[in-house]
């Protein structure tokens, strides 16, 4: 059987080459006597597309680039940007990719932002551009604040409040490590006020500044209403930190705390009633609306989410925002991100100042966290770890798991996760309060 298949495709085969050569022949028989120049004519534009070809290569693109190519912007690129830049980029994003896979610090954010950076950088394509695919990305949900928002939604449906109302003081916490983000303000205004080679406004200085609550929707939503124009790189910057939580801070804490204070053993919580539960997030929004309606927008979605999960009556649309809406937005902000990592717009000095900027407030703002821990533990009543006050940013969860990482380095039965939760979800808060005072204050 197997052979008189291979008999007839073979056949086939056959006929279709002396098909293919008899026209051939018969097309030759009705060449005249010019048939010479006919085929230079024929073979120059062969040679034309080779070399069309060839000049539309990636490696050409890189090695011989384009004067004449635009940024996304419309722009006009430098040669460094076109070549060396963008081979620089694809190298970082491949650095994206090991810390995310080979180390695991978050995967989630890392990989759809590393794979944006990637594709943002492949020369000609222009897949960042205004109409390509990421840069579509881009203005549907990050230029209009719509991915921060429904971020907020998904999170506020993940995120339980009893932590935080079992013991309502780690709310300090939250509190002292938005500290960051007005410490960085200062001196994001002073770096522009005392060196040439920045020129920040006050407004893009409180967008800057915003990177300290490690909290990437609203860092976006900050920027998009006062400093549009840095959003690209307060967003990089933003998602960047979030997801080297696991590395930035543990030297920070382990470096303001004592061996002893690392080992400090929290009470047990206690009970919080379903009615709590469900009365918080109303009151949180109502204080919002009345006090500071600039921050309703994230703080809104954020309590619907949860009002949602705490009200018990309608769990798939409280699964849906906690899983397949939360994983859409998140590929599709990740990518959106990713765009922004194109080497015109991340290698110049604003992004660079911008990153430099964003890691003193974070750092501020994990340092300022865990000393008002330090602080509150001066007074009588029950002891608070420390090493719970760096969840005051508002990486949720990923914060919080670090604080409980790091005590169990120095007791495998100290288990912190679910105290550091209470000052995590109060830097969530704490943050979005934060974003609403600067845009009221500066908008």
């Amino acid at each position: 059987m197997k052979k008189n298949v291979i008999k007839i495709v073979t056949l086939f085969l056959l006929f279709s080459f002396n098909t293919v050569f008899a026209s051939t022949i018969s097309a030759d028989t009705l060449v005249d006597a010019t048939a010479t120049k006919n085929e230079t004519y024929h073979a120059k534009p062969f040679l034309e597309m080779i070399d069309g070809f060839l000049e539309s290569t990636g490696v050409s693109a890189l090695v011989n680039p384009n004067p004449n190519e635009l940024s996304s912007h419309g722009e006009t690129m430098s040669d460094f940007h076109k070549s060396w830049g963008r081979i620089i980029m694809i190298l970082i994003t491949f650095l994206l990719f090991y810390l995310a896979i080979a180390k695991g610090f978050e995967p989630l954010l890392l990989l759809p932002i590393g794979f944006g950076g990637l594709l943002a950088n492949i020369p000609i394509a222009g897949i960042a551009g205004h109409d390509g695919f990421l840069g579509i990305m881009y203005e549907m949900g990050l230029a209009n604040q719509f991915f921060p928002i429904l971020i907020f939604m998904g999170v506020g449906a993940m995120t339980d409040f009893g932590p935080l109302l079992s013991n309502p003081k780690t709310a300090l916490l939250g509190g002292a490590a938005q500290f960051g983000i007005f410490g960085t303000l200062v001196g994001a205004v002073a770096l522009a006020q005392y060196t040439p080679l920045f020129d920040f406004t006050l407004q893009q200085a409180s967008a800057i500044s915003i990177i300290g609550g490690a909290d990437g929707p609203t860092s976006i939503f900050i920027a998009t209403k006062l400093a549009p124009e840095l959003l690209g790189a307060i967003a990089v910057a933003s998602y960047s930190y979030m997801a080297m939580v696991p590395i930035i801070q543990p030297p920070i804490m382990k470096a303001l705390t004592t061996d002893a204070e690392r080992r400090i053993k929290m009470s047990t919580m206690r009970h919080v009633s379903r009615l709590e539960k469900l009365v918080f997030p109303i009151m949180v929004l109502v204080l919002a609306i009345l006090v500071l309606p600039d921050a309703t927008p994230l703080i809104g979605a954020f309590m619907f989410g949860n009002f949602l999960k705490e009200s018990g009556v309608v769990d798939r649309l409280s699964d849906t925002m906690q899983n397949a809406l939360i994983n859409i937005v998140t590929i599709f902000l990740g990518l959106a991100v990713g765009s922004k990592l194109a080497a015109d717009q991340f290698l110049v000095a604003d992004t660079l100042a911008i990153l430099a900027l964003g890691i003193v407030a974070f750092s501020a703002g994990t340092a300022a966290g865990v000393i008002m821990a330090k602080i509150m533990n001066l007074f009588p009543g029950n002891k608070i770890n420390p090493l719970i006050g760096s969840a005051g940013v508002s990486a949720v969860p990923m914060a919080a798991r670090v604080s409980n990482k790091v005590g169990m380095e120095y007791d495998r039965s100290n288990m912190l996760l679910m105290h550091a939760m209470g000052p995590n979800v109060a830097g969530v808060i704490g943050s979005a309060v934060a974003a609403g005072v600067l845009i009221s204050l500066f908008q």
